[in-house]
């Protein structure tokens, strides 16, 4: 560039100077040159899932000056991936397409670019793959003055007191920039992680009362529940899961004829009668019972089930209308925990 010209008699100069330099697909050789096109854009790949091929062509623009044929590709290949994973677990997706603008007009910024979901998988599970991809963009360097920013504080506490949550920690803005706005983030969130959350006992309600164990006098009847979650991670424990409670249907009745006799017998006869007694069975007014049978099996392997026993008479007295000599059944409860 000429900036002045002193002694007009003196010439300047050139002011401009050539050099040769080459255009795509040119080639110096022979001047059997061909003048190609710029390539034009990528085909889509061959598959819509894993490895495939996919190309892209270019034309020639102005063949060679000594009519030769043009020997430079026209037609390019090359290997493309898409859904790396083809499982009934994955998604189906395009092709990432061109990436946006950097975010940055000068220094380092980021820049996005984008796919679609073309089937969700076909095992009804959720779509794990990415749809948007970030990276870092380096523009020309800025000639502004960076961002005054004061250090990271502290990450905050775990925004849950068990299980998972979220912490935050902030950084604030000390000096603008004096040139453009600062793009700098000023708080950051990531997972946290805290011991698993207790678990309390969890029961069914209450069964209905059973049947009073007896038919006359004092009994008692029960009601069973089942335990449906056990605690876990230090839970509120299990409470009680069978409840007892009295019944009296009504009295048993005594014959006083029986009871006057047996007093008056002496007292040795009657005291080896009720050696004899214990070992035969239980002695009740107006008749001798049986001894308990064994407990049944549980009507349930688990989930509460019932047991019985029964006592049967063995001897009535003569005595008419004793009506206490019965025979007799009790119910308890059995496999209560959980199936």
């Amino acid at each position: 560039m000429l900036k002045a010209q002193l002694d007009l008699s003196v010439p300047c100069p050139e002011t401009q100077d050539f050099q040769p330099c080459m255009g795509p697909g040119c080639s110096d050789e022979d001047g059997s040159t061909c003048m190609m096109s710029e390539w034009i854009t990528w085909s889509p790949c061959s598959v819509s899932c894993g490895m495939g091929m996919r190309s892209r062509e270019r034309y020639v623009k102005q063949f060679p000056d000594d009519g030769s044929m043009c020997k430079v590709p026209t037609e390019e290949t090359e290997k493309c991936i898409v859904n790396e994973e083809c499982s009934p677990s994955s998604c189906l997706v395009t092709e990432w397409g061109e990436w946006d603008e950097c975010s940055a007009s000068c220094g380092m910024g980021m820049k996005k670019r984008h796919r679609m979901i073309k089937m969700t998988p076909a095992d009804g599970s959720m779509c794990k793959a990415e749809i948007t991809e970030a990276e870092k963009c380096m523009m020309p360097e800025c000639h502004t003055i960076p961002c005054m920013l004061s250090p990271w504080s502290e990450w905050s506490d775990c925004s849950v007191t068990c299980g998972k949550g979220m912490r935050t920690r902030q950084r604030i803005l000390k000096s603008a920039a004096e040139l453009g706005d600062c793009n700098e983030e000023l708080e950051q969130v990531e997972k946290c992680m805290l011991p698993e959350c207790p678990i309390d006992c969890e029961l069914t309600e209450w069964s209905q009362w059973s049947e009073c164990n007896k038919s006359c006098g004092k009994g008692h009847m029960i009601r069973t529940r089942m335990i449906e979650m056990e605690p876990q991670f230090g839970g509120a424990p299990c409470p009680e899961t069978v409840q007892r409670k009295k019944c009296r249907i009504r009295k048993c009745l005594r014959n006083p004829n029986v009871e006057k006799r047996r007093w008056k017998e002496p007292r040795e006869k009657r005291r080896s009668e009720q050696t004899k007694e214990d070992i035969d069975g239980e002695q009740f007014p107006g008749c001798k019972m049986k001894p308990w049978t064994a407990w049944s099996e549980c009507t349930k392997l688990c989930g509460g089930g019932i047991q019985e026993r029964f006592m049967t008479v063995k001897k009535r007295f003569k005595s008419t209308q004793i009506t206490s000599c019965k025979d007799k059944k009790e119910l308890r409860a059995c496999n209560v925990h959980p199936c």
